[in-house]
C-alpha cells in the first residue's frame, strides 16, 4: 500500500473527537495528515469542542483540547494531496465563508479524490456546491443544507456511515469505526488480520 497525503480542513471549535481521532488513526496506518485552518499557520492552535448526546433535543457542548496545526493554510496546494477530511463541530459554519476553503473542496470533488466528511462538515461541501446528486448523510440539523445543495440526504443511525463514489459521510463521531473503515477502503488501504496461531 502506498502511503497517502491527506488534507484536513478545521477551524476553531471543530469537534474534538472528529479532528483528534482521524488525525491519529490515519497516521497510525502510515498516511501523512496535514491539518490546516484559514488564517493560521503550522504551530498555531485551534480550540476544539466536545459535543455529546445526553438526552436533550440537541447535543451539549463542552470545552475540548487545543489542537496544534501542522501545516500553513496559505501554502496549501490541493493538487498535492490525495484525499480530504472535513470534521464537524462549529468550525464548518465559518470556514465555509473562506473562498479558498471552497476552492480546495471543489478540487477534490472534481478530481474524484476521496473525501470524508462527518457531522457538520457537510456544510462545507454544501457551500462548495459539490453535493449535487450525491447520496450522503450528516448531523440531522444539516440535512436541509444537503438537500438545498442538491444532495440526497439519508437519515441513518448515528454509528453508521455511507459511501457514494468518492464520498464517505457519517452523522457524528459515534460512527468513527465505520466512517474511517470506509474511508480507508477509498484510499486503498488494506489492513490484514492474520489468523492467530493455536496456543
Amino acid at each position: 500500500m502506498a502511503a497517502k497525503k491527506i488534507l484536513m480542513l478545521v477551524g476553531d471549535y471543530v469537534e474534538d473527537y472528529e479532528v483528534m481521532v482521524p488525525f491519529q488513526a490515519l497516521q497510525m496506518v502510515g498516511h501523512t495528515v496535514h491539518v490546516v485552518c484559514p488564517d493560521k499557520k503550522a504551530g498555531e492552535k485551534v480550540r476544539t469542542a466536545v459535543h455529546d448526546f445526553e438526552g436533550d433535543r440537541t447535543y451539549s457542548e463542552k470545552p475540548g483540547h487545543n489542537f496544534t496545526l501542522n501545516a500553513d493554510f496559505d501554502e496549501v496546494e490541493a493538487e498535492a494531496y490525495d484525499a480530504l477530511v472535513v470534521p464537524g463541530g462549529r468550525a464548518p459554519e465559518y470556514i465555509r465563508l473562506n473562498e479558498k476553503v471552497l476552492d480546495i473542496t471543489r478540487h477534490f470533488a472534481e478530481a474524484n479524490k476521496p473525501i470524508a466528511a462527518i457531522c457538520h462538515g457537510l456544510q462545507v461541501l454544501a457551500a462548495a456546491g459539490v453535493l449535487e446528486g450525491k447520496s450522503c448523510t450528516a448531523y440531522p440539523a444539516c440535512g436541509p443544507d444537503v438537500t438545498m445543495a442538491g444532495g440526497l440526504y439519508a437519515h441513518i443511525p448515528v454509528d453508521e456511515a455511507m459511501v457514494d463514489g468518492n464520498l464517505v459521510t457519517a452523522p457524528a463521531w459515534p460512527a468513527h469505526p465505520r466512517w474511517l473503515a470506509e474511508f480507508l477502503k477509498l484510499l486503498g488501504t488494506r489492513i490484514e488480520h492474520p489468523e492467530m496461531a493455536a496456543v
